[in-house]
């Protein structure tokens, strides 16, 4: 790639400050070039890290583009405003990483994916762990019997967040703002890797992969949206996907997604890159591998033609998991008795979660069948397509 390509960067705070670092690691091998910064406030010195120059910085979006002649915009921007950003990107045929979750419904993903269609842009949607070059190896096992047949797909996140993580900004730990979707839950934002990737292994990434969802949420925080929750996910190939999470673990750890075989498993800690492979009669095998970064994706596919590796179409199923968890009824707060306070990290805990997260995605069962006493069975949720 001789000539780095512009780019333009709408939301440098907050997790935007991990795509500030990529975006300096890529310029320093010349293949973008940050040309500028969409901040409502714009970053001092002292914020950007070095290396990066003196990009333009502006609150318009639009006009920032426009200004700078970016050629890809990675948006980062709260989970409402990506639908409305992605779309101006798109009318003045800039190529876009969209951050996960795409949009806050359906119906707002639909629009963004249909205008960049119609606009003719490329767009990655910024699930990392779709990079992970695990996955094609996962497939190559579960397609040569490794485990032999696949009976399903199990997801775990055992995370803790502080009760300042939902003060961190007004629409954190909600379910709408101002009347607006914003649907930040523990599925959805933290934690939507764990289900992305989860049906991806499962071959369920279409919208129309997806036959019916049953949702469990739950929170132990004072919040709008769920902190504690699961979702088992009917899928067109007959095997389910269920994944449990939590921000409310008494010991965080690493997530993980497991493929269940009738003659073994394979555990893929996504956020490592690392899988276990463990099957009758032979002893456990552990294998670490690389990524391949989705803007460096983009990049390529913009200047040789590279497959794009998570265009929107392939989170479609994805975003039914989504829109199911904007339908459903509101979190049930949980009893007090069933959590506490972690004085030391100003944090809620719900004992006995850890181990019913990974029993969740160990048995494809879901918290109420598990006998939590604080979870109601869930509703099954038809989805038509």
């Amino acid at each position: 790639m001789s000539t780095a390509v512009p780019l333009v960067l709408a939301g440098a705070r907050g997790h935007g400050r991990w795509h500030l670092d990529n975006v300096r690691r890529l310029q320093d091998k010349g293949i973008v070039r940050l040309a500028g910064i969409c901040e409502l406030t714009p970053l001092s010195r002292d914020e950007l890290p070095e290396g990066l120059g003196s990009p333009a910085q502006s609150a318009d979006f639009g006009a920032l583009l426009d200004a700078t002649g970016a050629r890809v915009a990675v948006i980062c921007t709260p989970i409402p405003t990506h639908t409305d950003l992605a779309l101006t990107a798109a009318r003045r045929g800039v190529h876009l990483l969209l951050e996960k979750p795409p949009a806050p419904s359906y119906a707002e993903y639909r629009r963004m994916a249909d205008g960049v269609a119609a606009a003719g842009v490329a767009c990655q949607i910024g699930f990392q762990s779709m990079g992970s070059h695990a996955l094609p190896a996962i497939r190559t096992l579960m397609a040569e019997g490794a485990i032999g047949d696949i009976t399903g797909i199990g997801g775990a996140g055992a995370w803790a967040r502080p009760e300042a993580y939902y003060r961190r900004a007004p629409w954190a730990g909600r379910r709408r703002l101002n009347g607006v979707d914003v649907v930040d839950g523990a599925l959805t934002n933290p934690l939507a890797h764990a289900v992305a990737t989860a049906l991806a292994l499962n071959g369920t990434v279409r919208a129309g992969d997806v036959t019916a969802i049953e949702t469990e949420l739950l929170r132990a925080n004072d919040i709008e949206s769920d902190d504690t929750s699961c979702v088992r996910v009917s899928t067109a190939r007959g095997r389910p996907v269920v994944v449990a999470a939590t921000l409310c673990a008494e010991d965080p750890d690493e997530p993980y997604v497991v493929v269940h075989g009738s003659r073994g498993r394979i555990t893929f800690w996504y956020k490592q890159d690392r899988v276990l492979l463990q099957r009758a009669g032979r002893g456990p095998e552990e294998s670490e591998y690389g990524r391949t970064d989705l803007l460096q994706n983009l990049v390529e596919h913009l200047v040789d033609g590279t497959d794009l590796l998570v265009a929107p179409e392939v989170t479609g199923a994805f975003m039914k998991v989504v829109e199911a968890i904007r339908r459903a009824p509101d979190p049930a707060p949980l009893p007090d008795g069933a959590w506490q306070l972690l004085p030391g990290e100003q944090r809620r805990v719900v004992p006995g979660i850890d181990g019913l997260v990974a029993a969740a995605a160990d048995t494809l069962a879901l918290y109420s069948e598990l006998g939590a006493p604080w979870a109601r069975p869930a509703r099954t949720k038809e989805v038509s397509t």
